[in-house]
């Protein structure tokens, strides 16, 4: 049936000093982390205020998500819930059932399929609905959306923009959030990521060898193994300047805190100790295209007979709603 509403599901970040530590413990909670680590993590929200831009980038793209669907005539009630922090999901369900909706649409701040990045956004939804009970609305994610022109588009152009800044000879990294090896291998997310970066280099006019997928972001033990190679560690095997070296964050759709803190500040810093000018692509943030796709994502689902799954590359439209058992969590 037609969606009454749509949701904005997200990670969420402090706002505040004050928030720091709460929100941190709401992220860590239940997992064997170091108070060392906890200190670590807690220092860098600090380093900027102790706030988190995640949120003003959200209430961004809920601002330009409503002027947008003005623009079709065809206004939506907006809603947002997170994850970590405030406004808390289940809070928002409950909103929402006291304002008779009984059927909206989810656009999670996640492009590509993974535990943390898709599975786990399904559990929160179902827990929110049991916690909000009789007369919660029902909530159907919308697919994950790595290859949609309406994302690879705005970075391809990012891209672009940062090569012309920084010189076309400039070594390019394509950076996302870097997963334990057995989740990974437990989910499309490697693929998907590679299938992204090939787009973006492909529209933005690069050959096929003319960049390398990294990652960045990183967390639990030492010892674990997660997806290599490091953003920073790639720049420290790069060449001793002059020269330049351009960092696209393709596994991001906003300049929230893994961007501004690991790209901006430490893989600046890496870059700057070998002598390379660092310029940094931009993000979808609120880019009209962006906006637009989480129209389109809706329309496939509610006229899935006759409005088109915008889909680039070979994987084509990824599959909705995820079949059941995909993106286990790993133990």
């Amino acid at each position: 049936m037609p969606f009454d509403a749509v949701l904005l599901m997200s990670f969420g970040g402090p706002d505040g000093p004050e928030d720091v530590r709460p929100f941190v413990a709401n992220v860590l909670r239940g997992r064997p982390v170091t108070a060392e680590r906890v200190e670590q993590v807690v220092s860098q929200y600090m380093l900027f205020g102790g706030r988190s831009p995640i949120n003003d980038h959200n209430r961004a793209l809920l601002a330009a998500l409503e002027r947008d669907f003005a623009a079709q005539g065809r206004p939506r009630r907006l809603y947002w819930g997170n994850r970590n922090w405030t406004p808390y999901l289940a809070e928002t369900v409950a909103h929402m059932r006291d304002d008779g909706v009984t059927n909206a649409a989810v656009f999670v701040t996640s492009a590509y399929s993974s535990y943390s990045g898709c599975r786990q956004y399904l559990e929160d939804m179902e827990q929110a609905r049991h916690q909000v009970g009789p007369g919660a609305p029902e909530l159907f994610k919308l697919r994950p959306y790595y290859n949609h022109p309406g994302f690879v588009a705005p970075l391809a152009d990012g891209l672009r923009a940062a090569l012309a800044e920084a010189g076309q000879d400039a070594t390019v990294l394509m950076s996302a959030h870097s997963l334990p090896v057995p989740a990974a291998a437990a989910c499309d997310y490697e693929q998907q990521l590679r299938e992204c970066a090939a787009l973006v280099a492909a529209e933005a006019g690069l050959a096929p060898d003319a960049w390398q997928l990294v990652y960045q972001s990183r967390s639990g033990r030492p010892g674990q193994p997660w997806l290599e190679p490091d953003v920073v560690d790639a720049i420290g095997r790069l060449p001793a300047g002059p020269g330049a070296v351009v960092v696209a964050p393709i596994g991001f759709v906003s300049d929230h805190m893994e961007v501004v803190y690991d790209l901006d500040t430490r893989a600046a810093r890496a870059a700057e100790a070998r002598g390379l000018r660092m310029v940094r692509s931009a993000t979808p943030g609120t880019d009209g295209r962006f906006v637009r796709m989480v129209s389109q994502l809706m329309a496939e689902t509610e006229n899935p007979g006759s409005a088109p799954r915008l889909a680039l590359g070979p994987s084509g439209p990824r599959r909705s709603p995820c079949p059941a058992g995909c993106c286990p969590a790993s133990r």
